[in-house]
């Protein structure tokens, strides 16, 4: 069982969720990435599933490029049987025994500290992993192939403050930035292909920025500088001037949102998996951290970030319709003050 307090809880509702969980009943699931911030928590909610109703009987595989670190991040759930850690490169073609019913490709460097450093290693899981992980899908015969894409595939829009999945912008395939966007569009299309020429059933989900327990200090984006900042009772620094609006979605909710369209997404379709409701400039939420916990007496600065260790979004405003993934019934319901608590809370429970 999930020792982390903040951690046990949100496993616990989204275990709890209604959801045709029979869908996943006696079936193999194959999560990539699987010890990153939103796969594990997918892994440890299928988990904390089979505790919680035995009968389903779902069979996780984790495939990680690092087991010792997989198996720190799933300390608590070593024991079961129906739970195993797999290390794969995507790199090479995917090979798993047994049935592999479900799968779930999240394995992706989406933090920008990488896109400057380790472009070549950003792109190649979302292009070169996808293609091997649907040719697997195809050998298997599998029922489901869940992609993990992002909102940054939306580009250089119009539309930035209500986004709908059928929005696209610009993306300049000659900047290093790129990476990430231009590999993730690649992986979409690489469903639809496969979708298309072989019947493999895919559907994929554009996650905007998600936060909550699990999120790494060293990532890059600035929600996470913020939270590491109260963790260790220093001071907020931000290095813009903070007017970049975002849309910041707690994991459990997002979570719930991944499985929704895994269990209920149409067949080629991409769904938004955000909180338009939880929308804020950089400013305020560096403002509205430091007012959560006031005992810190911490503040809110500026100071200029290196240039030649970040490359910055070009994106001011992202702001999602979710009309789309609602239609499915998945709706996030905590707010930017709660779901930061818990965030928080979780380094110190």
């Amino acid at each position: 069982m999930e020792s982390n307090p903040v951690i046990r809880q949100d496993l616990d509702e989204i275990a709890r969720t209604s959801l045709p969980w029979e869908k996943l009943r006696n079936k193999t699931v194959l999560v990539t990435g699987a010890a990153g911030m939103l796969a594990s928590y997918i892994v440890k909610s299928l988990l904390y599933r089979n505790l919680l109703y035995p009968d389903e009987n779902i069979q996780v595989l984790a495939l990680v490029r690092d087991t010792e670190k997989a198996k720190q991040k799933f300390s608590d759930f070593l024991q079961y049987s129906f739970f195993k850690i797999l290390q794969v490169s995507l790199e090479q073609p995917v090979s798993v025994y047994g049935p592999v019913d479900f799968i779930i490709h999240a394995a992706s460097q989406a933090s920008p500290r990488y896109y400057g450093t380790d472009p070549v290693g950003t792109a190649l899981p979302n292009v070169l992993g996808t293609y091997h992980l649907l040719r697997l899908a195809v050998e298997k015969k599998s029922e489901k192939f869940l992609f993990f894409s992002t909102s940054e595939v939306y580009g250089n829009t119009d539309s930035s403050d209500d986004i709908k999945e059928t929005d696209l912008g610009k993306i300049d395939p000659l900047s290093v930035r790129s990476c990430y966007a231009e590999s993730k569009r690649m992986g979409e299309n690489l469903c639809i292909l496969f979708s298309h020429q072989y019947g493999v059933n895919v559907s994929i989900a554009r996650p905007f920025h998600t936060y909550g327990p699990g999120l790494r200090f060293d990532d890059g984006r600035v929600f996470a500088d913020f939270v590491a900042s109260i963790v260790r009772n220093e001071n907020i620094v931000m290095h813009s001037d903070g007017s970049a609006v975002r849309s910041f979605c707690y994991i459990s909710d997002a979570t719930v949102g991944f499985l929704t369209v895994l269990l209920k997404g149409e067949n080629g379709a991409a769904y938004n998996i955000a909180n338009p409701h939880a929308t804020v400039s950089v400013k305020q939420l560096a403002e509205t951290l430091v007012k959560l916990f006031p005992e810190k007496k911490l503040t809110a600065n500026f100071a200029p970030r290196d240039p030649a260790t970040y490359v910055p979004s070009t994106f001011h405003k992202l702001i999602p319709n979710i009309d789309k993934a609602m239609q499915l019934g998945w709706r996030p319901t905590t707010g930017i003050e709660d779901g930061f608590r818990k965030t928080i809370l979780s380094y110190t429970a």
